[in-house]
C-alpha cells in the first residue's frame, strides 16, 4: 500500500511504502478527522463524514489486526477511537462496548510475556497501559445497552 505524503525532493508528487503501524495510524486519524466533522456537521455533510470514519476505522482495524500484536499502543489508540465512534456517533452501544472490550481483553493476555519495567514511565508498553485505562474507563461508564432499551429491559 502506498500513500501520498506531497511533493519529494524532484517536485513531483511522490508515495513511499510505509510500514503497517504507520497505516493504520493514518486510517485512525483520518477516521478521528472525519469523526469530529461527524459531531460538528449537518445533515449532508454528517453523513458523508460519518460514512467515511467507519471506511477509515474498519480499514485500519483490518490492518491492525493482521499485522499489529494486541498490545501495540497504535492497534489500542485506533480500538478506543472506533469505539468512542460506535457509541457516540453511530449510536451502537453494543458494538462499542464489544470492540473496547475485546481491544482490552486481547491486549491483557499479551502483558503476561513482558518484564515489569517495560510498564513503567518511558518503558515498551507506557503506552499501551494508559491506552487500556481508557478502554476500561469507557468501558465502566458506557452502558452495554442506550437507555431506552435498558428502560424496556427492566
Amino acid at each position: 500500500m502506498a500513500f501520498y505524503f506531497g511533493k519529494g525532493t524532484t517536485g513531483k508528487a511522490e508515495s513511499k511504502s510505509v510500514s503497517p503501524e504507520e497505516k493504520v495510524f493514518f486510517l485512525k486519524m483520518k477516521g478521528d478527522y472525519c469523526r469530529y466533522l461527524a459531531e460538528l456537521g449537518c445533515a449532508e455533510s454528517c453523513k458523508s463524514a460519518t460514512d467515511t470514519a467507519m471506511m477509515a476505522y474498519r480499514i485500519a482495524s483490518d490492518i491492525a489486526s493482521a499485522e499489529l500484536p494486541a498490545c501495540h499502543p497504535v492497534r489500542l489508540g485506533l480500538a478506543l477511537n472506533f469505539s468512542v465512534f460506535y457509541y457516540e456517533i453511530l449510536g451502537l452501544h453494543v458494538q462499542a462496548t464489544s470492540l473496547a472490550k475485546r481491544a482490552f481483553d486481547d491486549a491483557i493476555v499479551l502483558l503476561d510475556n513482558y518484564a515489569e519495567a517495560d510498564f513503567g514511565p518511558g518503558g515498551a508498553l507506557c503506552d499501551s497501559t494508559l491506552i487500556m485505562q481508557l478502554l476500561r474507563d469507557g468501558l465502566s461508564f458506557w452502558p452495554a445497552q442506550p437507555p431506552e432499551e435498558q428502560e424496556e429491559n427492566s
